[in-house]
C-alpha cells in the first residue's frame, strides 16, 4: 500500500479524523505566518537563535490551546449526531461547504493578523477587540488602504486549493461507522484538552524573552485576541504587585506636590490628592486652543533629528514658542493622551478611562475653566462615536463638535477615519469667532485625524500624493497646521490665545523591549506671542503635565486634583515621564525605567536607550516604589471614586 493510500486510510477510521485533519491545516498555516513575521522582523531580533527556536515550539502550544477551545462545538456534534445521518450524502455535501468555510476564515484571519502586525508591529490585542465595535472606521479604512478586492481573491484561491489537496481524506471520514460508546470516549478525550489549556497554560506564559517581536512570535493570534476580549479590565489588586497603601499614599502625594500644599492633612485619608495650586501673578482669562495631532512621533521633524523635510512649518513655527523637547506620550493610542491631556492622570491597566462606564463629572482641565465661564469644546474630524469620545467629554462637561456637525458645504473632504485636517481647523476658526462675539474665552481641544492610514487628503495642497503613506500624512497635517495658525492671525482673538500642540500618542510603539521608551517620545509646543517668550525646555514630562502647565501659563489659582505638575516650575531632578502599554505600567526617570507588569512581576532597567541593563540594589528599590505609588494609587481613586469634582 502507498503512502498516500495510509494517509487517506487514517481518515476512514474516525470521523473525529475530520478534527486531526484541519488540526494539521491549522498548524501548518500557524506555523507559516509565524515565519513570515520572523523574516519581516528579523533586523529587530537581536536575541540568540534558540530564543527562536524556543518561540516556535511555545507557538506550537499555543497553536494547540487556541485549536482546543475552538473544536469544543464540533467534538460535541460529531458525538450526537447518528451515523445514519452522517454518512449520508447531503451531510457529506454541507460538511463540504463548512469545512471550505472555516478553511477561508482561517485563511483570512492570517491575513487579517498580517496587517494588524504590519500596522501595529503586535499579534492581535486590546486595540482589535475595539476594532469589532467600530466597523464603519475600521472597515473604510481597510477599504482605502489595501487593495481588499485582490486580497480576498488571493484567500479565495488559497482556500481553492488547499481545499482540493485534502478533498479525498476528507471524504474518507464520512465512510467511518462507530457506535456511540466509542464516539463517546473520544470526545471525552477531546474535551478534557481545553480544560488543561486552560489551567495549564496562563495568557502570557510564553513571554519568555526581553525581546518583544520574539514573544509576539511565541504567542498565537486568534488566542491572543479573546484573552484581550475577556481582558478587557485588569483588577489592579489582583494582577499587580501591591505595597503598604499608607506609605504609597505620602509618597505619591510628595510626587504630585512637593511643596505640600495639601487642602486635608488628615493622618489616614488614603491617597487624598487634592492641593492647592496658586499662580504667580493675576489670573489671565486666554483663551486656550490645544491640537491634539494623530500618530506625531517627534521623530518625524528636523528639529528632533529627521531626514525628511515633511514638516517645514512646525519646524520653523516651534522657535517661536515654548518648546518642550524631553516630553513623552503615557500610551500607545489615541483616547490614552486624550484620557492624560484631559485629566492628567496616570493610564490604568486594561481599557481608558474614555471607554469605561462611570465616566462623568470627573475633574478635569475642562471642569477648572468651565467654573470660571470659560466655552469648554470637543472638537473631532471623525465621528465621536468612535472610542466613546463624545461620551467621555459630554459627560464631563464639554460641547461637542464632529464630523456629524459639517454641513456639505463644508465637508469637502472625507476618508474612513473623518474629515481632512484642514476642515476641522476651519470650522475652529468659526467656533472661535462666534466665543469672542459672545464676549466668552474658549477651550477647544481639537483632535486631528489625516496622519492615519489611509493617509489621505485633498489633492494639490502638498507635494506628495494622496494615500502614499505616512510622511505624506505628516506633511499634510503640518501644511493644514500652517493654514491655521496664519488664519487666526487675523482675527482679533489671535493675541489672547494660548496655542498648545501636541500629539496623542506615537506613530508606533513596537520594537524590541515591552516598552520602548524612544517610541513614546512626542513633541509638545506653547505658543503666544504676546504672552510667552521663545525657549527650550528640556525637563523630563509627559502628557500628564499639560493641563497644570497650561492653567499656570493662565496663573489660575484652584484646588487641583492632578497628578501632573505645571513642568515651567519643577526642578530638573523632579522630572519624569510615565508610559505604558495596556498591562505594563512605567516610570522613566533619571535614564532609568522601571515598569509594573501583570501576575505581580517588576521589572527596572538602566540606560533603557541604550544598554538596556538591569537595575538593582536601592536605585532599583526606590524607581520601583515610585513607579507603584503613581499606579497604585491611581486605580484606587478610580475604584473609590474620588476623582470626581464636588
Amino acid at each position: 500500500m502507498s503512502l498516500k493510500s495510509e494517509f487517506n486510510g487514517l481518515f476512514a477510521k474516525s470521523r473525529f479524523s475530520i478534527v486531526l485533519l484541519f488540526l494539521l491545516i491549522n498548524l501548518v498555516t500557524f506555523a507559516g505566518l509565524r515565519l513570515v513575521l520572523l523574516v519581516k522582523q528579523f533586523a529587530d531580533i537581536d536575541t540568540p537563535f534558540y530564543q527562536i527556536v524556543v518561540a516556535f515550539l511555545y507557538g506550537v502550544v499555543n497553536d494547540l490551546a487556541y485549536f482546543s477551545y475552538s473544536l469544543i462545538p464540533f467534538v460535541i456534534y460529531l458525538l450526537v449526531v447518528p451515523n445514519r445521518i452522517y454518512r449520508s450524502r447531503l451531510h457529506q455535501l454541507i460538511s463540504f461547504c463548512f469545512f471550505f468555510f472555516f478553511l477561508y476564515l482561517l485563511f483570512f484571519t492570517e491575513l487579517s493578523e498580517w496587517t494588524f502586525w504590519d500596522e501595529f508591529g503586535v499579534r492581535f490585542n486590546f486595540i482589535a477587540v475595539d476594532y469589532l465595535v467600530y466597523t464603519h472606521e475600521v472597515i473604510n479604512n481597510i477599504i482605502e488602504s489595501y487593495p481588499l478586492g485582490w486580497l480576498l481573491f488571493a484567500v479565495l484561491v488559497v482556500t481553492i486549493v488547499s481545499f482540493m489537496l485534502v478533498r479525498k481524506p476528507l471524504a474518507q471520514t464520512f465512510t467511518a461507522y462507530e457506535p456511540f460508546l466509542h464516539r463517546l470516549k473520544i470526545a471525552c478525550v477531546l474535551l478534557v484538552l481545553p480544560a488543561i489549556s486552560y489551567f495549564a497554560i496562563p495568557p502570557s506564559w510564553y513571554q519568555f524573552s526581553n525581546n518583544t517581536y520574539v514573544n509576539e512570535l511565541a504567542g498565537n493570534g486568534p488566542y491572543q485576541f479573546f484573552s484581550a476580549f475577556r481582558n478587557n479590565e485588569l483588577d489592579y489588586r489582583h494582577f499587580y504587585k501591591l505595597s503598604d497603601d499608607q506609605q504609597m499614599s505620602q509618597l505619591v502625594r510628595s510626587k504630585i506636590a512637593p511643596e505640600g500644599t495639601f487642602k486635608d492633612n488628615v493622618p489616614g485619608a488614603l491617597y487624598n490628592i487634592k492641593h492647592q495650586v496658586i499662580g504667580s501673578g493675576q489670573e489671565k482669562k486666554l483663551n486656550v486652543v490645544m491640537i491634539m495631532v494623530e500618530s506625531l512621533s517627534a521623530e518625524f521633524m528636523k528639529t528632533f533629528g529627521s531626514k525628511e523635510n515633511i514638516t517645514p512649518y512646525m519646524d520653523q513655527w516651534l522657535n517661536e514658542g515654548l518648546l518642550f523637547t524631553n516630553f513623552y506620550a503615557v500610551g500607545t493610542r489615541t483616547i490614552r493622551g486624550l484620557e492624560a491631556l484631559t485629566l492628567s492622570i496616570p493610564p490604568t491597566p486594561g481599557q481608558s478611562i474614555v471607554k469605561r462606564p462611570d465616566n462623568q463629572n470627573l475633574f478635569s482641565l475642562g471642569y477648572v475653566l468651565q467654573q470660571r465661564g470659560y466655552d469648554t469644546v470637543f472638537l473631532y474630524g471623525g465621528r465621536g462615536f468612535f472610542d466613546n469620545m463624545n461620551a467621555f467629554y459630554s459627560g464631563n462637561g464639554y460641547r461637542i463638535v464632529d464630523q456629524t456637525d459639517f454641513t456639505k458645504e463644508e465637508n469637502t473632504f472625507q476618508n474612513a477615519w473623518g474629515v481632512s485636517d484642514d476642515i476641522i481647523f476651519n470650522r475652529a476658526i468659526k467656533e472661535a469667532d462666534e466665543d469672542y462675539e459672545a464676549h466668552k474665552p474658549f477651550l477647544f481641544q481639537i483632535m486631528t485625524t489625516s496622519n492615519h492610514r489611509p493617509y489621505t487628503y485633498p489633492a494639490g495642497k502638498i507635494d506628495i500624493p494622496s494615500g502614499s503613506g505616512r510622511s505624506g500624512g505628516v506633511k499634510y497635517t503640518d501644511y493644514a497646521i500652517e493654514q491655521f495658525i496664519q488664519q487666526a492671525k487675523t482675527k482679533p482673538w489671535f493675541d489672547d490665545t494660548v496655542f498648545v500642540m501636541v500629539a496623542d500618542h506615537c506613530a508606533g510603539s513596537a520594537r524590541r523591549t515591552e516598552l520602548p521608551v524612544d517610541k513614546y517620545h512626542i513633541p509638545l509646543f506653547i505658543y503666544a506671542p504676546k504672552h510667552v517668550n521663545p525657549a527650550k525646555i528640556d525637563t523630563l514630562s509627559s502628557q500628564i503635565d499639560v493641563a497644570p502647565t497650561v492653567l499656570g501659563l493662565l496663573d489660575v489659582n484652584y484646588e487641583s486634583q492632578f497628578y501632573g505638575r505645571n513642568i515651567l516650575q519643577m526642578k530638573k531632578d523632579e522630572g519624569r515621564a510615565l508610559i505604558s502599554n495596556y498591562q505594563r505600567l512605567g516610570l522613566y526617570k533619571d535614564n532609568k525605567l522601571s515598569y509594573l507588569s501583570p501576575q505581580q512581576q517588576v521589572d527596572a532597567f538602566d540606560d533603557p536607550l541604550g544598554a538596556h541593563k538591569p537595575l538593582e540594589g536601592d536605585q532599583k528599590e526606590a524607581l520601583v516604589n515610585e513607579n507603584m505609588a503613581y499606579y497604585q494609587s491611581a486605580d484606587y481613586i478610580w475604584t473609590h471614586r474620588l476623582s470626581r469634582h464636588e
